[in-house]
């Protein structure tokens, strides 16, 4: 195998997400002069940073301002292993990388943190000029489908197949979620053809499928439900309650509540076939009020209306305890107060993983030495496609951005020790 340049280690980037563009500004900025370096980064589509443009679509969440010791537990039984690299680069430092491209933030009033002007595209543009400043060179239109015999790099171009020899391979290539943009998951079979293990790619930050009625679904679809409270059981067995948001959609539930507990109501759905949560529809009121409210003299009223006028249960609330509860708990004052405060909805599955804002699993972290792949030296992994999850509200974008620089450090670490293959 052989370098482009005479005395040049060559690193190719697969993947031009924010793991892979990290990785190769880490690798621009830190090569010596005594580490000469050309850095080579491949997409499979017309241009780098879809899905990172997507997400920000609606507001540019890049991390979050919470105490750091609370941020890194947001990864879950990941935690202890993410925790080196967000030392290394973590919210405060994700921060200090976008003001240092020419781009201001602010702390929004959840904690999560944005660019003054709430979009991607910015700081995609700046982020892409202070690379190519630095000698990264960009290929899209380049799919890698693996490694031919000789052990370089082949990719599909508009040009026919294409074979690169590379010093070193960051493989930076997303989970399976959003195919359309560039992650599909095809990376899966190659790498296990390798001997590399990879635990299946799931949805997470998804939503989930309920049994609704037709009339209900086709009522109230779209709308949101906003100021309740979801208990649960997590995957400690232990029980878990939340406040927040959520939208209910023709086929079940999605958004922000949804996907903060998404993680575990898909592994109990997995390990019981269902999941069920339980909805507290007026969560600032306490059981013993809305009991006392409800048994109030309603005169002619419907109870509906008397629901309406006391507590304002109305919209998508009424609809979901029409739903969820019986009409003999509708008929009896202590049963629905219990009810409204417990009311049972059952989760049948998650949404398919392309409609989900990221994945689990991926490469296990047994398959790796730091980044590199056990099975293959000199070949690394960053970003979504090793073995790790987190919610949304910048914590996916942080970690991401973490284990890119730890994979572009490594790589600078493994060339140290290995001879240019031209040179």
């Amino acid at each position: 195998m052989q370098s482009q340049n005479k005395n040049n280690y060559r690193v190719a980037v697969i993947g031009g997400g924010p793991a892979g563009l990290m990785a190769a500004q880490t690798l621009a900025q830190r090569a010596g002069p005594d580490q000469p370096l050309q850095i080579d980064v491949y997409d499979a589509m017309p241009s780098v940073g879809r899905k990172f443009l997507l997400a920000g679509r609606g507001g540019m969440n890049i991390t979050h301002a919470e105490p750091y010791d609370t941020f890194v537990t947001r990864y879950g039984k990941r935690a202890a292993i993410l925790q080196p690299m967000l030392d290394a680069f973590g919210p405060q430092h994700v921060r200090d990388w976008v003001h240092g491209l020419g781009i201001e933030t602010f702390v929004g009033t959840s904690g999560r943190v944005f660019p003054t002007e709430m979009k991607a595209a910015p700081l995609l543009r700046a982020w892409l000029h202070r690379l190519r400043e630095l000698g990264v060179h960009f290929h899209q239109r380049h799919r890698w489908t693996g490694w031919n015999a000789g052990g370089a790099l082949l990719l599909d171009t508009p040009e026919g197949e294409l074979a690169v020899q590379a010093d070193a391979t960051i493989l930076a290539l997303g989970g399976a979620s959003w195919a359309r943009l560039g992650s599909d998951g095809a990376w899966v079979p190659v790498l296990e053809r390798q001997g590399v293990e990879v635990a299946p790619l799931v949805p997470a930050n998804c939503g989930f499928d309920v049994d609704w009625s037709a009339h209900f679904s086709a009522r109230h679809a779209g709308e949101p439900l906003t100021t309740v409270a979801i208990t649960s059981t997590g995957a400690d067995g232990k029980p878990f309650r939340k406040q927040g948001q959520f939208v209910v959609t023709a086929t079940g539930v999605e958004g922000g509540l949804i996907y903060a507990l998404s993680a575990a109501l898909r592994d109990q759905i997995a390990a019981d076939g269902s999941a069920l949560i339980y909805l507290d529809l007026l969560p600032d009121l306490n059981a013993e009020r809305v009991l006392d409210e409800i048994s109030r003299p309603r005169g002619s009223r419907s109870m509906a209306s008397h629901l309406q006028s006391r507590l304002g249960i109305k919209g998508v609330k009424a609809g979901l305890l029409r739903e969820c509860a019986s009409a003999e708990e509708y008929a009896d004052p202590a049963r629905l107060a219990q009810a409204l405060k417990m009311l049972p909805l059952r989760l049948r599955a998650p949404r398919p993983i392309d409609e989900a804002i990221s994945t689990a699993g991926g490469v296990r972290f047994e398959a790796m030495q730091g980044t590199m792949l056990a099975a293959k030296p000199g070949v690394f992994v960053a970003g979504e496609m090793v073995d790790w999850e987190a919610p949304t509200g910048g914590y996916l974008l942080t970690a991401c951005l973490a284990s890119g620089q730890a994979a572009g450090e490594d790589v600078l670490r493994w060339l140290r020790r290995v001879t240019p293959l031209r040179g």
